[in-house]
């Protein structure tokens, strides 16, 4: 099926025999593929090159690091131009559709790629970029739906770039890809489908529409068990369709904007050293920030509560603890490496992330470093 959105997913098991179809659509005849060293080894990348017709030429660049760095960008990128493509697809994770929809707007756009990130002032200098089509391995970031992409550039910052010249022209979503994923990928990518689910309902902005599709993100992924028993069962076909259904409709919602969660987790992503996993920073953090947004949000909490199949009157920051200890996900900041002499430097970065436009309650320095040191 294909859902009726800006760039009609497909949607299906099995619906990674479409790529030659899908490529031919929008004339694309020598498209780079951006992946990473785990889909390769595994012969993901053999899969989709046999099921790509022999009148299109193919290139891959399958060196993406767990967060996309500027350095990759400009390796793919030099791989791109140097092979005479005329698209891109990133095929695995958010990291390699992130790089991928990098790639497709440097291949088109002239200067540094810094010029054009949100925390620089570059959202309106984005203009039509290289045809990029998104086929995503994971069920997390939905980036095969959204406007954005992060990239952890030289300087040490992990910027957003955002515009809707970067959604992709095309997606392919297969649950079946995501059969097999280690537990602990599973485990962290779903708390990411989540947080984006719970971050934009909780967001100030008025879209009644957005927040609908996040309650349905999180009755899958919660009240129907999607990420329980795709962590104990990665082969159980309805719980991978149920997540990545509502990984796709985290980053439809989040359209209305996310919050300090993500603040959080963008500063602490980009550490080079521990290369820490987006979506399990997510759910470290999302306890924290829901007790210090609990008395700023309404009645919301209360329709998180239901969707999650669960009284209304829970402890929402104790009931995601229990979960993260359900599916493994690290307790606190401490055991992934954090140290509290990192504290300065993680609140710097964070007070100017973008996401905190629509938090729904912005930190003081004070509170920031508070937020750190409980997440610890």
């Amino acid at each position: 099926m294909q859902l009726n959105y800006f760039n009609r997913p497909y949607f299906e098991n099995g619906a990674i025999k479409k790529v030659s179809e899908v490529l031919k659509t929008h004339e694309i005849k020598n498209p780079l593929i951006c992946t990473d060293p785990g889909l390769s080894s595994i012969g993901m990348t053999d899969k989709i090159k046999d099921l790509i017709s022999n009148d299109i030429s193919v290139s891959f660049y399958e060196e993406t690091p767990a967060n996309p760095t500027e350095n990759a960008v400009n390796d793919a990128l030099d791989l791109y131009k140097s092979n005479d493509c005329d698209g891109v697809i990133g095929f695995g994770g958010g990291s390699s559709i992130d790089l991928a929809k990098a790639v497709a707007l440097m291949a088109n756009h002239k200067g540094e790629l810094i010029n054009y990130s949100v925390n620089e002032g570059g959202y309106e200098k984005i203009t039509k970029t290289t045809p990029m089509i998104a086929i995503p391995t994971t069920s997390g970031t939905g980036s095969e739906v959204s406007i954005g992409s992060l990239i952890t550039m030289n300087d040490g910052r992990k910027l957003i770039y955002a515009s809707p010249h970067l959604m992709p022209i095309a997606a392919i979503c297969d649950p079946e890809l995501t059969i097999g994923l280690p537990p602990v990928l599973t485990a962290g990518a779903g708390m990411d489908a989540l947080t984006h689910c719970i971050e934009a309902i909780l967001s100030p902005i008025n879209d009644p529409p957005a927040e609908a599709v996040g309650i349905d993100g999180i009755e899958k992924i919660i009240k129907e068990e999607g990420i329980i028993r795709a962590y104990k069962d990665g082969h159980d076909k309805e719980a991978r369709w149920n997540m990545m259904m509502a990984s796709t409709e985290g980053a439809m919602a989040f359209q209305k904007g996310l919050g300090a969660v993500h603040s959080m987790s963008h500063a602490l992503g980009a550490n080079q050293e521990l290369r820490l996993h987006h979506g399990t920073l997510n759910a470290v953090i999302l306890p924290t920030v829901l007790r210090f947004n609990k008395d700023h949000v309404g009645n919301k909490y209360s329709r998180i509560a239901r969707a999650m199949g669960k009284d209304e009157s829970i402890n929402l920051a104790n009931e995601i603890e229990k979960l993260n200890e359900k599916i493994g996900i690290p307790s606190n900041l401490t055991e992934m490496g954090i140290t509290e002499d990192m504290i300065p430097n993680l609140v710097s970065h964070a007070k100017e992330d973008p996401s905190n436009i629509t938090t729904p309650r912005l930190p003081s320095q004070e509170e920031w470093e508070k937020l750190f040191l409980e997440a610890m």
